[in-house]
């Protein structure tokens, strides 16, 4: 009984971390699916529309059937804060990140993601969430990970770096043509880098609106049906006034429907779930420092399955 106690004991302090890799995991295929269907000509801003759409309708009928008697009486400012998340969690990050990504490249954006805990951690300090605490290891070495996150994003997006190859099995390319040219390449890099930028931005003020949230209400189904369904509200709306021709809405058997089901149910419906309870359980900081780990994936799958080309700069 003693040793089955202390197992569980152990397992129950690694489940935040065995977690979040599993969220990274499913982020990263995201990004795969995201690059199907932005090479297959699927408007992304329609694309972020129907994540929203198919995360609702996913965890809503979770939400009701496992909390509805113990969900708390929403007030005024939950259903703003559910707001703002899902304006800066859903809205504006994944549109600036789409929109990044089809400026660059999905390992490109990925790697931007890592000024993801720089920016939480700096967030943090100024909310009150984290003490700097310089004069220990754990400060410095907080410290020293923001500098070193901030310095490789401007070193990513300066520097490109001889290409390293690596085996590509073609085995989901699909090939596009590019009528941007070779005339503003630079210019889409740098315009792609302060996207992402702008998208991280958004992701971290999203777990810090997400940590206030989850002192009122801990439903983490309630909570994430919340910011999906103002997610959706905002999403639709925002690419309904930028795209008006409606055979671009169209979903039928193809990569658009299944990239829109698995972002949304999987990526936004499950794993916001999971992000709202490991948010509750360590932070906001825990949460974002995994986000480097969806770059080793993403770059792998990038490279292997969309003939992405991995240079030493990333």
């Amino acid at each position: 009984m003693g040793y089955s106690s202390k197992f569980c004991r152990r397992l129950n302090g690694v489940k935040p971390a065995l977690v979040m890799v599993v969220v990274q995991i499913v982020f990263a295929g995201m990004n795969v699916f995201y690059k199907l269907a932005m090479n297959d000509g699927m408007n992304m801003m329609i694309l972020v529309a129907y994540r929203s759409l198919f995360a609702t309708a996913f965890v809503l009928p979770l939400a009701f059937f496992f909390e509805r008697k113990i969900i708390p009486k929403l007030t005024w400012t939950i259903v703003f804060q559910a707001f703002l998340c899902g304006l800066f969690g859903n809205t504006l990050a994944q549109n600036f990140y789409v929109a990044s990504m089809h400026l660059t490249s999905a390992s490109f954006t990925a790697a931007m993601a890592n000024l993801i805990p720089a920016m939480t951690f700096i967030m943090a300090i100024l909310c009150g969430f984290e003490v700097l605490g310089f004069g220990n290891v754990a400060g410095k070495a907080k410290v020293l990970g923001t500098l070193i996150g901030i310095s490789g994003a401007m070193l990513l997006t300066f520097y490109k770096g001889v290409e390293i190859p690596m085996w590509s099995t073609h085995a989901l390319h699909i090939h596009h043509d590019d009528h941007g040219g070779q005339v503003s390449t630079s210019g889409k890099r740098v315009l792609g880098s302060l996207l992402a930028v702008g998208s991280c931005l958004c992701y971290a003020t999203w777990l810090m609106v997400q940590t206030k949230m989850s002192e009122k209400i801990q439903c983490y189904y309630s909570s994430t049906a919340l910011m999906c369904g103002m997610g959706s509200i905002q999403a639709v709306g925002f690419a309904l006034c930028m795209e008006r021709d409606w055979t671009q809405w169209q979903l039928g058997w193809n990569i658009r429907l299944l990239a829109s089901a698995y972002s949304g149910i999987l990526a936004s419906g499950l794993m916001v779930t999971l992000i709202a309870w490991c948010v509750h359980e360590r932070g906001a900081l825990f949460v974002s420092v995994f986000n480097p780990l969806m770059l080793v994936l993403v770059a792998i799958a990038g490279s292997i399955l969309l003939d992405e080309k991995l240079h030493l700069g990333s």
